[in-house]
């Protein structure tokens, strides 16, 4: 089962530093499993990042990944249909899967759910919806079982919550993929008790007040943002419950995290950025895993994983593997998981228009290719920003140590260069695309 947020920040749980908002259900899943410290986003963007987790690749080996997110309804835009993913390979194998909660990899009629490998889906197919109308960032309705509209009552998160608690515990021989992505904490900023914040955003909509995104509606506040969050750790614990009471719990691998970095009243302390950018508090998330029956509980790992990996180790674990010609940027951590082997030290690697990031150890490397700098705080560079960080003592990426490591620095590029060199490219028009593009220059 894998648990994914929605812009929830790197320190939004207790289990990661939070005073301010109660997340038991979650805390509890850490200490049954492993916390994560150093774990990454595909993207620090909400689409790219999904495609990355379903596909195992490089979330710009497909055109829907080159958007940020993806906002284009039109063929050609999304995960195509039979492209092989981890929902259809564990189908293949005999696993029940689902999905249930918010898609956005690619609108109707081209794209869903159920055309890379989902038996079930119930959900959303836009980036964010009201958690009450259930209408989203256009106004119109966006709630779906299968590829069919309905009309359901109810919290989104509880809907989704119990919907995959039903699932986990129905009686049935075969193993299950569930993927539980949840909206919350995105904006439009409603708990669970804020319906009448719903009905007006319904009736401005149609009011044919549509040019108003939901996200400015209700600003919302840190009270508001953290019942949002302590409403998704309950519906975890509905889902955990049923997995106990069904007696699955013990052989069920479950990972949560984020899509991304937060943004507005998310905690990404004591990193700097957010989503939508490349430095850590824009791609470091939350990540815990759960596996009584293989994982001793009460870990803590400060090993650098990304969503890609999760998608090669659950492959593995299911007994599949990838199909000829479709090898994963992710490496499979089930060996050192469960045999103690030693961690298969890889590179970790982002792109977006503007920047990109290489993290290869205890060192990551990130540049910029925009006018500015990302943070007003940081000095201005000429040219393009190229900076070395150690983020295992330096997680604010305040010290540049890229000229104490010149050849590091280059090795790194050059990797960077050579992975980028694989993927598509923007187009001149992306919006946000540098204007010479983002081949990185080799140092003199």
């Amino acid at each position: 089962m894998y648990i994914l947020a929605d812009d929830l920040g790197w320190g939004d749980l207790a289990c990661y530093g939070s005073t301010m908002i109660r997340t038991p259900n979650l805390d509890r899943l850490a200490a049954e499993g492993v916390r994560f410290t150093h774990a990454y986003a595909g993207s620090p963007w909400c689409s790219p990042t999904r495609i990355s987790l379903y596909t195992g690749r490089f979330p710009t080996r497909l055109p829907a990944g080159l958007e940020e997110p993806l906002a284009t309804h039109a063929e050609g835009n999304g995960i195509p249909e039979g492209h092989p993913t981890l929902s259809s390979l564990t189908a293949e194998v005999g696993y029940r899967t689902a999905m249930f909660g918010k898609w956005h990899c690619g609108w109707l009629p081209w794209y869903s759910p159920l055309r890379i490998g989902f038996h079930t889906f119930f959900g959303n197919f836009d980036g964010a919806m009201d958690y009450f109308e259930h209408v989203n960032t256009i106004g119109e309705h966006d709630l779906y079982e299968g590829e069919t509209p309905v009309e359901r009552v109810g919290y989104y998160t509880d809907l989704i919550s119990d919907r995959a608690a039903e699932f986990v515990a129905a009686e049935s021989a075969e193993p299950f993929y569930v993927q539980l992505n949840y909206t919350a904490p995105h904006w439009p900023w409603e708990g669970p008790h804020d319906r009448e914040v719903g009905r007006e955003i319904r009736r401005r909509y149609d009011e044919a007040w549509a040019h108003s995104p939901l996200m400015h509606f209700d600003r919302g506040s840190l009270a508001k943002y953290g019942e949002m969050v302590e409403a998704m750790d309950a519906g975890i614990g509905r889902v955990l419950t049923a997995l106990a009471n069904a007696r699955k719990s013990d052989n069920t691998i479950v990972v949560f995290t984020s899509d991304n970095g937060g943004e507005r009243w998310a905690k990404n302390w004591p990193f700097v950025g957010e989503k939508g950018d490349l430095t850590e508090g824009g791609i470091r998330v939350p990540h815990l895993l759960r596996w009584p029956e293989a994982v001793a509980p009460g870990q803590v790992s400060d090993r650098p994983v990304s969503t890609m990996d999760w998608t090669a180790t659950l492959i593995d674990a299911a007994g599949t593997s990838p199909e000829h010609g479709w090898p994963l940027d992710g490496m499979s951590l089930l060996p050192w998981l469960l045999d103690g082997t030693d961690f298969p030290e890889h590179d970790l690697f982002w792109r977006t228009s503007n920047q990109g990031a290489l993290r290869r150890g205890k060192f990551k490397y990130l540049f910029d290719k925009r006018d500015r700098p990302v943070l007003g705080n940081w000095p201005r560079w000429p040219g393009d920003y190229h900076l070395l960080y150690d983020v295992t003592v330096d997680g604010r990426e305040q010290a540049n140590v890229a000229e104490h490591h010149p050849d590091l620095l280059a090795a790194m590029k050059s990797t960077w260069n050579r992975i980028e060199s694989e993927l598509l490219p923007y187009s001149p028009e992306h919006p946000g695309a540098p204007r010479e593009g983002l081949v990185v220059s080799e140092p003199d």
